[in-house]
């Protein structure tokens, strides 16, 4: 059994979908309905659930998790993820972008160097992301450092990245199997922003 479960925190409803021991999907949004919406779009069709009212220690713990990830903090704590649901490819795009540390952002183009298949079919990956903020898909942005797409629009997705900035000016290479992926300051997309271009 599924269990969803929402929580307002300062204007945003944060939602979790688990079975108290891996998460099926995460979500948030500015409304309790679209929030629920969002989880029920991606849970298995061929599995049973319920709205939970009273939050279980579990969900509460990733309802922590995901406001401290979209306030910007730094998180070490993680969550099995559910994702055999998932084809192998997304998986991979998945387990890729995962990696993408606070303060950095990659492209859709790299992740596809990893991952295979192309910047496009990473996008579609992303778009359809089951965990928001825990696999962070709010720091893959175009390779010119504009922002790409976001499910709840670029201004969000630069708000996340604004609060993320740390300040770091280099770029770094993550070794991932025998490839590696670049990353880059978020430093690069707010200057980007400031000369008018995103």
């Amino acid at each position: 059994m599924i269990s969803l479960y929402t929580k307002k925190i300062s204007g945003v409803w944060f939602g979790v979908a688990s079975d108290e021991e891996k998460l099926f999907a995460t979500t948030f949004s500015f409304s309790k309905e679209i929030a629920l919406r969002n989880l029920l779009s991606v849970i298995p069709y061929d599995v049973s659930f319920q709205q939970q009212e009273k939050a279980s220690h579990f969900t509460e713990c990733v309802v922590v998790l995901l406001n401290d990830i979209y306030s910007g903090k730094e998180v070490s704590h993680s969550f099995p993820l559910a994702t055999n649901q998932l084809s192998s490819y997304a998986r991979k795009v998945i387990e890729t972008v995962s990696i993408v540390p606070l303060g950095y952002v990659t492209s859709y183009g790299s992740v596809a160097e990893v991952a295979g298949g192309s910047p496009r079919a990473v996008g579609r990956v992303m778009a359809l992301n089951p965990f928001p903020l825990i696999v962070p898909c709010h720091r893959i942005v175009r390779s010119d450092f504009k922002l790409g797409g976001y499910g709840l629009g670029l201004d969000v997705k630069l708000e996340i990245l604004r609060r993320e900035s740390r300040g770091y000016t280099s770029k770094r290479e993550i070794s991932v199997d025998s490839k590696k992926l670049s990353i880059f300051p978020v430093e690069s997309v707010l200057k980007r922003l400031e000369k008018g271009k995103c």
